[in-house]
């Protein structure tokens, strides 16, 4: 009977040597200096010494990536399961704090089945000055990415290994806090297949892809290209900057904008970002349609950028409150990374279910204006289509605001509140009209700072005559992209604490 051939995974100075570029490692370790322990112990560490060839379960040091020069933390399974005692953990603190001190973005590749039983609780709570150490290099605004290999369980998973800006794994690897064979001691019974692999972990949300070892460098260039871009010079004002509200009624632009080729917030990357890397998820076991979170570069200009999917059917997915906890990612690493966040909107309402009211939808929005108004970052939101109520409101906070010609935003659909004015829809013309929820109305409240137009027309269409996206997706998401770029330039070397001032009494005096 044939016998399936295990896959064979990469030790520490194989997967060194694939992903730093030739000749580039410098080593960091001093020899380690072992906890007192007992004899049994030491035959174990010489046998893992023997077996791995390394002196620890872990090495470290610097390399380049592409040219990047970073600081590297890898495990050695092959020694005594990649477990972290004493030694191995100072070693991670050591690289941590100097890849800090040096300014480095830190790439950490875990293998691990967690801390060392054989040095018991002090090995335990390592972990806990292993996480300090992360924390601290995330403080200082640098990039932390984490690789995860096969199998990473326990401590480590518990630990240093889930806490990456960008967590991505390795396929097929096995994933989890509780060891497979810890779970069937105590069970009596295997633990269910499926759980703790790599790839099911991306369809929760958990980790943001699955990348072979050798796709590793061409993904860490392009995060670094953007987490850590070199200082921009000033965009030149696009010609966007003197457009004007369109003269269309506002059921026009709500009608236009409802088209189902209108250009959305995946043409706006695929055409007029430089570069996109997309995320996955809250990292906390959800993952919602509803959004997309990626890391962009529009010309010299990098960004977090979040902003509504637009559901691909009819049928498709609205915006959930795990939408929003996945948004709320995306702003605490703006905040963290020292980056500008990009928001953009084009909803027609979020969710209205059981399962939103009972996951929190209302608070979620809540939180969300209450973190963006205050985001210590630059922050520029694109009003890019629908804008339906509070799905739409929770992602509007920014300190400058673009329109295209045909957006709108508004506390219901227009039929809804005409529904509730005059108890029918039949009124949400008039009713889009009075309640001024294009953009022409919000430019004039002082929300919308500058529009980018739409020029697609063909004869007959809802358009008038006065343009249309759909019509044009590819020139028109170029468009937007310059605008993008021009204000997240006009607002990078502002100091916080002006854009905060500014930001909050642009949105203390709207319409007054």
């Amino acid at each position: 009977m044939p016998t399936q051939e295990k896959t064979r995974h990469l030790d520490a100075v194989e997967l060194l040597s694939a992903v730093l570029d030739l000749g580039s490692f410098a080593r960091w370790d001093a020899p380690p200096e072992q906890p007192p322990h007992s004899g049994d112990y030491a035959r174990d560490l010489d046998a893992a010494r023997g077996k791995s060839g390394q002196d620890e379960s872990v090495i470290t040091g610097t390399g380049l990536i592409r040219g990047h020069r970073v600081a590297v933390i890898v495990s050695e399974f092959n020694f005594l399961a990649g477990s972290i005692g004493h030694a191995a953990a100072q070693r991670i603190v050591q690289a941590m704090e100097s890849a800090t001190a040096e300014g480095l973005p830190l790439l950490a590749g875990t293998a691990s089945g967690g801390t060392r039983m054989q040095e018991g609780t002090p090995a335990f709570l390592s972990m806990v000055k292993i996480t300090g150490a992360v924390r601290a290099h995330r403080q200082a605004g640098l990039p932390y990415l984490v690789y995860l290999r096969h199998p990473t369980t326990g401590g480590v998973m518990a630990s240093w290994g889930s806490l990456g800006h960008i967590n991505v794994a390795e396929p097929g690897a096995l994933l989890g806090f509780l060891g497979p064979r810890v779970y069937q001691a105590l069970h009596g019974e295997p633990f269910p297949e499926g759980v703790q692999v790599a790839e099911n972990l991306f369809a929760k949300g958990l980790v943001d892809a699955v990348v072979e070892p050798s796709e590793l460098p061409e993904l860490v260039d392009r995060a670094l290209r953007i987490l850590m871009p070199t200082t921009a010079g000033p965009t030149e004002p696009p010609s966007t900057l003197t457009t004007l509200p369109s003269p269309a009624d506002a059921w026009t632009s709500i009608r236009i904008s409802r088209n189902p080729r209108r250009p959305d917030l995946r043409h706006l990357l695929r055409y007029g970002a430089d570069d996109a890397l997309p995320l996955n998820g809250t990292g906390q076991g959800e993952k919602d349609p509803g959004l997309l979170l990626a890391l962009a570069r529009f010309g010299g200009q990098s960004c977090i950028v979040l902003g509504h999917a637009r559901p691909l059917r009819k049928d498709g997915v609205e915006m959930g409150p795990g939408s929003l906890r996945e948004a709320r990612r995306g702003m605490r690493l703006a905040e963290e990374l020292r980056l500008p966040l990009l928001t953009v909107i084009d909803t027609a309402g979020a969710a209205l279910s059981r399962e939103s009211e009972e996951g929190g939808l209302a608070g979620e929005i809540a939180r969300s204006l209450y973190e963006l108004i205050g985001l210590r970052s630059p922050s520029v939101s694109v009003l890019l289509g629908q804008g339906a109520g509070g799905g739409a409101l929770a992602l509007l906070p920014a300190d400058r605001t673009i329109a295209a010609h045909h957006a709108w935003l508004s506390p219901l659909p227009p039929e809804g509140a005409s529904a509730i004015v005059h108890r029918t829809p039949e009124f949400a013309a008039a009713m889009a009209q009075a309640q001024g929820v294009n953009v022409a109305g919000l430019h004039a409240c002082g929300l919308v700072d500058h529009v980018v137009e739409e020029l697609g027309s063909l004869p007959g269409s809802p358009s008038g005559g006065v343009g249309n996206a759909a019509l044009e997706p590819v020139e028109f998401s170029r468009r937007m992209a310059r605008a993008i770029e021009y204000e997240l330039g006009t607002l990078t070397h502002r100091p916080v604490e002006r854009l905060l001032a500014e930001r909050f009494r642009k949105f203390r005096s709207l319409g007054v």
